[in-house]
This record gives structure tokens, C-alpha cells and sequence, in this order.
């Protein structure tokens, strides 16, 4: 009866998918149907929504509306701006030296808004008209756009981090927030040496010498914006307030900072809010619906019946890795990453701790391999934002974007198999 339950969840929520129901009623309408093979229907439906209500009864989970709020305060606070003229400012000098701007203002913005959407559509929005006028390549330029923006997963804060503590049973936000940064600077480094390369071989870019008093000018401009990051991260790692508490505290500097750049209005604030509650609540719902599903398959033993087939097939942890990384890779290509966070950990986490590999290492793979995803068509997000940004057309942005794509693969493979990328610096401050 499990693996008839099991196949009945997979064809309900992959056929919900295909006739373009949305996921999160896909997921949800999947989980009720399961649940009415196994128990009655009145149980089952007051069960789905139970589950569905507790799902969102976390405290940690506050930190995602207050997150997002941030991000669109800086979105429209002016931030990006002061955050691309110091990058400029620092790495002026390189060849293609507007590609390493891109890349590197991407995973500043991208680290304090927590969002790759909106580091792509903030710094893509700036970064693709001066690209563009300096001679770049408009789909190498959104190439660059899109798979640097996904950093911003990785750096802390990130929404995407609290999303697998919540999936995985509460591993500790602040050990992921830390686990993340060398992964999140490997993936930005490998780019930039990637995008330079190739813009070596294409001509891109001049080097443009800058003074160091124009450095230290931009840098004092950006202090404000940057200090964030050290708020935010030295009050969770000190024990001064929680990961939650830190999200409020990130919106009260944001708006501060808006409003002293004078780039927000109090005339804005209403449409900022709005905006942020619209992201909420898809976020949210996906996380809802999702909490349901991984009931059902808890309750019909999913998790453990693709462990003890994975164990089966061979005891190597790097192997398993493989399987598991080439397996999310599928998924990334059609599921969002929120949800697939949220109804793979379940199934993949056991595997890992069988196999005595560290729940935090495992969620950082998880997290980066799904960034890939973001990036790949049919339904890579980023894929889609920084094409709408850009003007341009998928198909035309596939071919350059196939050596970032690599870099980002290797990162992947440097970061699966060197677990103290991940787990050196929680080791350090924990």
C-alpha cells in the first residue's frame, strides 16, 4: 500500500503540473488526494488542513516576511546604485572589468536582500544599460546577470537557508547562515573568472585606472549599506537576538537608510508593503501546502523507503552524493527552489545522516545545486527575470550562459566533496 500511495503522489502532483495548476495548489491537492487512500475522508481533509495551518506556526518563520520586506526597501532605497559604483571603483582596473562589477555587486546585494530575484531585476536593471553602452554583449550580459544573482541564496541572510531549517527539523539557522559564505565566494569567484575569460576572448571592457582616494569614496558611500551585513550576522552570532529578530531589525535599518538616501518617500511605503506581502504570501502558501506533503509522506514511509534503497545501492557517501545531486538537478529544471526545499529535504536528509554526512554540509549542497536550477529553463525564475531585464530571449542567452553554468556546476562538485567549505567558520563561531 505505500508504494501505491507513494506513486498516487507523484502522478497526482506531476499531472496538476502539466494541465498549469499552480504548485502550490498542486501540492496541496496531491497531499489530499494521497491522504484519502490511506484514511477517511472526513480525517484525511481536517488532517490536510491541519497540517497546512501548523505548517505556517513557527516563530522562525516570521524571518521570511520581514527578509523580503527588506529587500524591497533596498530594491528601491538606492542601495544597488552605491553598491555597483563601489565595486566599479574596486575592480575598474580588471579586463571586463564591468563583468566583475556585476558579478560581485550581486553578491553584495543579493547577500543583504536575500533575494536572487531581486538582485537580478536591482543590479541588472543598473548594470545592463552601462553593459550595454560600453560595448558588452547583451546576452552575455544577462548571463552574467542571472547566474550571479543566485549568490545572494548562499551569502547570509538568505530566505532560502530558513526555508531548510524549517524542511530539515530545525537545524540551526545562524550554523547555515555561517556555512554559507566561503560557498557563496567560491561560486561568485569561479564566475568572475569564468566571465573574464570570456570577455578577454570577446574584447569586452576597458580597464579604467581609479584612484585610491576615488576607492575610499565609493567605500565610505557603500559603509552604510555594508554594515548591515555586520548587524544582522554579529547580532545572531553574538546571541544578541535571533534570526527572526534580525529580519525586523534589517527592515527598521533598510527604511533608515532609504529614507536618509532620500530614494523612498513616505508616499512609497504603501506600494513597498504591498509588494512585500504579495511575495509573502506565495512564499508562505508553497511553505504551507509543502508541510502537508511531507506529513503524507512521512506517514507512508517515503523518506524511509528511498533511504534504505539508496543505502542499498551502495554505502559510498560520495557516490550517494552523486545520485542525490543528479537527481535535484532534474528538479531544479521545472520546481521553484522554495518547494523543492521544502519536499526533497525530507526525502534526502535521512540518506545524509545515514551516511553520516552533516546536515548543515548536505543543506548548503541542496541549497546550491537548486541555484542552478534557478537559472535553467522551463522554469528557472532568475532565468526569466534576467531575460525580462534584459529585453532579450531565452534561447538567445543559452549559449553563454553554458560556461557559467559549468563554473557553478564545479562549485558544486568543490563544495559536495570539501565539507569544510560549509562547515568551517560554524565550527569556528559555534
Amino acid at each position: 500500500m505505500e508504494l501505491a500511495d507513494a506513486l498516487v503522489l507523484a502522478f497526482c502532483f506531476a499531472a496538476l503540473l502539466a494541465v498549469g495548476v499552480p504548485i502550490a495548489y498542486s501540492i496541496g491537492l496531491a497531499t489530499v488526494v494521497t491522504m484519502l487512500l490511506s484514511i477517511d475522508a472526513i480525517p484525511a481533509v481536517t488532517t490536510a488542513a491541519q497540517r497546512i495551518a501548523t505548517g505556517l506556526d513557527s516563530f522562525a518563520l516570521l524571518a521570511i516576511p520581514f527578509f523580503l520586506l527588506a529587500g524591497q526597501i533596498m530594491n528601491r532605497g538606492g542601495i544597488a546604485r552605491r553598491l555597483i559604483d563601489f565595486a566599479k571603483a574596486l575592480l575598474g582596473m580588471l579586463p571586463g572589468s564591468l563583468a566583475h562589477v556585476h558579478i560581485l555587486a550581486s553578491m553584495l546585494f543579493g547577500a543583504l536582500s536575500g533575494s536572487a530575484v531581486a538582485a537580478a531585476s536591482a543590479v541588472g536593471g543598473v548594470m545592463a544599460p552601462q553593459m550595454s553602452k560600453e560595448g558588452y554583449d547583451r546576452e552575455y550580459a544577462t548571463a552574467v546577470n542571472i547566474t550571479s544573482a543566485t549568490t545572494g541564496l548562499l551569502i547570509p541572510p538568505s530566505n532560502i537557508l530558513i526555508v531548510y531549517s524549517l524542511a530539515s527539523g530545525g537545524v540551526s539557522i545562524a550554523a547555515l547562515f555561517l556555512a554559507g559564505y566561503l560557498p557563496g565566494i567560491l561560486v561568485g569567484a569561479l564566475l568572475m573568472g569564468v566571465a573574464g575569460f570570456m570577455a578577454i576572448r570577446r574584447g569586452y571592457g576597458m580597464r579604467q585606472k581609479t584612484k585610491i582616494s576615488e576607492v575610499a569614496r565609493r567605500f565610505v558611500d557603500a559603509v552604510p549599506s555594508l554594515t548591515l551585513l555586520v548587524v544582522v550576522m554579529g547580532g545572531i552570532i553574538a546571541g544578541f537576538f535571533t534570526a527572526t529578530e534580525a529580519a525586523a531589525i534589517a527592515v527598521l535599518y533598510a527604511l533608515v537608510l532609504a529614507f536618509a538616501y532620500r530614494e523612498i518617500t513616505v508616499r512609497d511605503l504603501p506600494r513597498v508593503f504591498l509588494d512585500a506581502c504579495l511575495t509573502t504570501a506565495v512564499v508562505l502558501l508553497l511553505v504551507a501546502t509543502s508541510v502537508g506533503m511531507s506529513w503524507i509522506m512521512a506517514y507512508v514511509n517515503i523518506p524511509q523507503n528511498v533511504a534504505a534503497a539508496l543505502v542499498a545501492l551502495t554505502e559510498n557517501r560520495l557516490i550517494v552524493l552523486l545520485i542525490i545531486n543528479g537527481l535535484l538537478l532534474s528538479v531544479g529544471t521545472f520546481m521553484d527552489i522554495t518547494p523543492a526545499v521544502l519536499i526533497f529535504t525530507p526525502i534526502f536528509l535521512p540518506v545524509a545522516l545515514e551516511l553520516g554526512i552533516d546536515p548543515v554540509h548536505f543543506g548548503i549542497i541542496m541549497v546550491l545545486n537548486l541555484c542552478i536550477g534557478l537559472c535553467t529553463p522551463p522554469v528557472g525564475t532568475v532565468l526569466f527575470v534576467g531575460v525580462g531585464v534584459a529585453g532579450t530571449s531565452i534561447v538567445s542567452v543559452i549559449r553563454p550562459l553554458l560556461p557559467l553554468f559549468a563554473a557553478m556546476v564545479l562549485a558544486l562538485l568543490l563544495v559536495m566533496y570539501v565539507p569544510g567549505l560549509s562547515l568551517w567558520l560554524p565550527e569556528l563561531f559555534l
